[in-house]
Formats: structure tokens, sequence, C-alpha cells
């Protein structure tokens, strides 16, 4: 059956999740079942990583087993036209080895994050921002993300219900910058590492929101993180600020 690499674009507030649910809209859902309607049987495709409810996909990349050799910018019109109207659309496509994976196969996940510091309500970013209403220290957030990176037990930033065999990872990238934003000032916050935990980054945000509002010093980030304990962790931050923007593989299939 060959084998067909999909880079995904999406927008996850309909959404459950990435994951397929029984009962609740997902993305994976979405895109088996427009795969149906091409080939009509079930169809399981497998992603690089899991976003949870609300987060969103700029590339997320999957991969798909099909009976019959598409040609693969016509599987990809095919599917966006079977997609309408949810927000998903599929930005590439290309044929992969049979033992390509979009999830073992990638050797590095990206992840965007974006708070919008304005008073007024947003409008065009709404869903797409965390918005608070003060401002924040840059300078003194990266302070404390600097704590974070690197190889460390992150016990204290990964969810009570995270499924990884441990919670020792590598941070590579934990970059902190403002910019003008469509809709005023932002933050956004620059992850990169070869895999994360459950709620990782939600958690790294939002504890250094707290760095950059005054209500943490930059050296708490680092007791925290030495604590090894979830009570320790800062506020987990809302989902829909959160973007999977690209994955890394030794031979790039787009």
């Amino acid at each position: 059956m060959p084998r067909y690499a999909l880079q995904v674009e999406y927008h996850g507030a309909p959404f459950a999740g990435w994951q397929r649910q029984a009962d609740q809209p997902s993305v994976q859902g979405a895109i088996e079942a427009a795969l149906a309607k091409l080939e009509q049987r079930a169809h399981t495709i497998a992603a690089a990583g899991r976003t949870d409810a609300g987060v969103h996909g700029l590339a997320q990349v999957a991969h798909c087993d099909m009976e019959n050799d598409w040609d693969p910018f016509r599987l990809s019109e095919a599917l966006n036209f079977q997609l309408k109207p949810a927000p998903v659309a599929i930005v590439n496509c290309a044929k992969v080895a049979d033992d390509w994976h979009a999830r073992f196969s990638a050797t590095e996940r990206r992840y965007l994050f974006r708070i919008l510091m304005r008073r007024a309500p947003a409008t065009h970013q709404a869903g797409l921002v965390w918005q608070v209403k003060h401002d924040l220290d840059v300078a003194a957030m990266q302070a404390g993300a600097d704590h974070l990176i690197g190889n460390h037990d992150f016990t204290t930033f990964r969810s009570s219900i995270c499924q990884a065999a441990s919670p020792q990872k590598t941070l590579d990238e934990l970059r902190v910058e403002q910019v003008d934003g469509f809709g005023g000032p932002e933050i956004r916050f620059h992850v990169r590492a070869r895999s994360f935990l459950h709620n990782q980054v939600r958690s790294f945000v939002g504890t250094l929101e707290r760095v950059g509002a005054g209500g943490w010093q930059p050296e708490d980030v680092a007791q925290a993180l030495q604590a090894r304990d979830r009570a320790a962790c800062g506020p987990v931050c809302p989902p829909q600020g959160l973007y999977l923007a690209g994955v890394t593989y030794p031979d790039a299939p787009f």
C-alpha cells in the first residue's frame, strides 16, 4: 500500500484535539472520514504529535496508507474537497517509503505560543491568542526561560495524566520575543525539542507569564524545576494561543 506524508494546517477551536474521539469531533477523525470517501474502507492515520483541544496546527505532519497509487497533488486536492467546511487543510502531500512514520521518524517538534497584550477585547485574533490585559517583561521571561533549556527532569511541567515513560527531556530552545502583532503587541514563545510531555509548553508559558507580570522572579522558575513536583508549577495557560509550528525529519518529505 503506498504511503503518503501529509502536512496539515488546522484551526483547533471546533475540535476536541487531534486524536480520534468516539463522540467528539477531532482533526484525525475529520481526515480519516475524508479518506474514507476516496477509498471506501476504515482508515487510520498517524501524526507527529497529538495536540489538545483548542490547539492549532500550522504544520502538523501525518501519514496515511492508500490502496491506489495516487498522484500526491491529486490526493491533497481530493482531501481538501472532502474536508470542507472543516477548518482543516492539506497544504503538502508527498509519497514516502513504506517504513516512514510521521511520529517515529521525526527528530524535532517546534511550537509557537502567542500572547496578545491589550485591554480591548480581541476580535480578529479571538481564539488564536491568549489575551492578557497587562504588560509583560520580556527580559524577565527570557531569564526565567533560560533555566529550562537543556536536559532536565520536567516533572513540575508535566500533566498528571501524561503517559510518557519518563519526565526526562531535552529542551533545545525556549525563546521569548515581543512583536507588533496584527491586533496589538504580542509576546511570542518559540519552543523546540525532539519531543514534549503532555501540557509541557502550556505549563512553561503559564509559569513564565507570571514572571513577566512580576508575580514570580526568574530564579523561581529554576526552583520550580528543581522541585520535580507538579504543585510547584505556575498556572497552565489556555490552549488557544498554542500552535504546532513544524516537524523536522532527517530527509524532509516535502
